[in-house]
């Protein structure tokens, strides 16, 4: 009932409630923007996190004769950040063209615009095409190797959604489409790839597998009703041991990526409390908590920001 009600209103069920969408936004275009996930910051913040930390990182091992203009560093920060809003929203959409069906048999997702009829596919088309090409226009204010190697990650967006349909490891697939801003944030300032970045893009695909995990605890019994997959339901009451393992591993690679870059002691501070973070939450972990899980997911933004902190601490060091 709580559901229906919510389609009637033009709500959804898992939306965040009170926000500007809700508010601010013209009527016509809440359905646009709940397709995008607008009101739900945590998706973009959890894109854009590799693509900030990558850039930081190279900046901070160029000698500053080599390194743009500050102006345009910031600049950079400013196009990762609208590209991450953009393709984020993109991708939402995209999923949920795919999974609308899906959608309408899961409590906390049938009352998206698809599944309750607010927006025609027809129309979630056209929208996914626009926010597409504002990522195409923000894509191409970088250097040609990192057009290119941006362009790279489409087809691992494009094969997503279906993933929870033929494999219980999803949230890899979702790692690697996430994570891609750890290549592409160190290229815009070098103009080629090193093996710094590309131990950063393994770090981040672990990292996402992690936290995606705990958020997927919240839709275990509707995944079994409907017949999909994911980490969640393959490990069960294992999560925490496996968590441990993730998040180690990550930090083992993040480490291992500053150590081949040679950035100053500050970026290892950032990444010690980091740790400290993410094995808080690995400690209250429950699993059986969707709303505690839903929290613990968000919560790894506050991850990007300190291990962002550490790593623009360490450019002045």
């Amino acid at each position: 009932m709580k559901d229906e009600i919510g389609a009637i209103e033009g709500r959804v069920a898992d939306a965040v409630r009170g926000h500007w969408v809700d508010t601010f936004s013209p009527a016509w275009f809440r359905p646009y923007a709940r397709l995008s996930r607008l009101e739900r910051p945590i998706g973009w913040w959890l894109l854009l996190w590799p693509c900030i930390w990558s850039l930081t990182l190279a900046v901070a091992t160029r000698e500053s004769g080599q390194q743009p203009p500050v102006g345009t560093i910031l600049w950079y920060g400013v196009a990762f950040w609208l590209g991450a809003i953009v393709m984020r929203g993109a991708g939402c959409t995209y999923n949920d063209i795919v999974d609308y069906k899906i959608d309408e048999l899961v409590e906390r997702t049938r009352s998206r615009p698809l599944p309750s009829h607010q927006v025609t596919r027809k129309n979630a088309w056209v929208w996914f095409a626009i926010q597409g090409l504002i990522g195409l226009v923000v894509l191409l204010q970088f250097n040609t190797y990192t057009i290119w190697l941006g362009l790279g990650s489409l087809s691992v967006v494009a094969i997503y959604p279906f993933m929870k349909r033929i494999t219980n490891w999803p949230q890899l697939v979702l790692g690697l489409a996430f994570s891609w801003g750890a290549l592409v944030g160190w290229t815009s300032i070098t103009g080629s790839l090193d093996v710094a970045p590309v131990v950063m893009y393994v770090a981040c695909i672990v990292w996402t597998i992690g936290y995606d995990t705990i958020y997927a605890h919240q839709d275990r019994e509707d995944d079994v009703m409907i017949g999909v997959k994911s980490t969640a339901l393959l490990f069960a009451e294992n999560t925490r041991a496996w968590l441990i393992l993730f998040y180690f591993v990550m930090v083992s690679l993040m480490m291992t990526s500053m150590i081949v870059s040679g950035v100053a002691w500050p970026a290892f501070v950032g990444l010690a409390i980091a740790t400290i973070h993410m094995g808080w939450q690995i400690w209250i972990l429950d699993i059986n908590n969707g709303d505690q899980c839903l929290f613990l997911f968000r919560s790894n933004t506050q991850v990007g920001w300190l291990l962002f902190a550490g790593l623009l601490a360490s450019i002045w060091a």
